[in-house]
């Protein structure tokens, strides 16, 4: 075994061990949960049992996660750098795990758009949540007040529109791939933004 085996199999029982810790389970409930003997299990975790391909995914399984992440080896890209767009006042990260989502950081000066007819619809999910002052959600006919450290979670399907209430206002919001695009395409909704600070 080599020393780069070596750190796997180690961090793989960590993980397993602080999974289980997670839930709050006890080894003999993991051990129950994954049919294995709690003695096998201690082993696993301890070091004194070699680790099988079969126990690790029915370990995972059992742990509601997969195999992938469960042996997922760190990567040396951790931080990321924001890409700026200043034409539309955004700064936006990709998330690397997910390659469709984005992250998106806006401020907003202006209120949501006035006529029904500015507002967008496209396939996709958002999350977005308020950093500082209050948005203005338009969601179909219904209109929605978020404040300070509020989330916001729609289909995109339905007509939206966001803006500000009472000054700036600052988001963050996670999109899809598809979210993502509906944005791209219709990206200038008539409402001025400062650029991203």
């Amino acid at each position: 075994m080599t020393q780069e085996d070596g750190e796997l199999d180690s961090l793989v029982r960590k993980r397993i061990r602080a999974l289980r810790v997670a839930q709050g389970w006890s080894l003999e409930e993991l051990a129950a949960r994954a049919q294995v003997s709690q003695s096998t299990l201690s082993r696993i975790e301890n070091g004194r049992r070699r680790l099988a391909l079969d126990q690790l995914v029915t370990l995972a399984r059992a742990l509601d996660t997969s195999l992938d992440q469960l042996v997922e080896t760190a990567t040396d890209d951790v931080i990321s750098n924001p890409m700026i767009d200043a034409a539309h006042a955004l700064k936006r990260w990709p998330m690397k795990a997910e390659p469709g989502m984005t992250v998106v950081r806006q401020r907003m000066t202006d209120p949501p758009p006035d006529s029904p007819a500015r507002m967008r619809a496209h396939p996709g999910r958002e999350w977005l949540v308020v950093l500082s002052g209050t948005a203005i959600l338009l969601l179909g006919n219904r209109r929605f007040r978020v404040e300070t450290d509020q989330a916001a979670e729609f289909p995109t399907m339905l007509p939206h529109a966001i803006g500000a209430e009472g000054g700036p206002c600052e988001i963050l919001g996670i999109f899809d791939r598809d979210a993502r695009r509906g944005h791209q395409r219709g990206e200038d909704s008539g409402r001025t933004s400062r650029p991203p600070q």
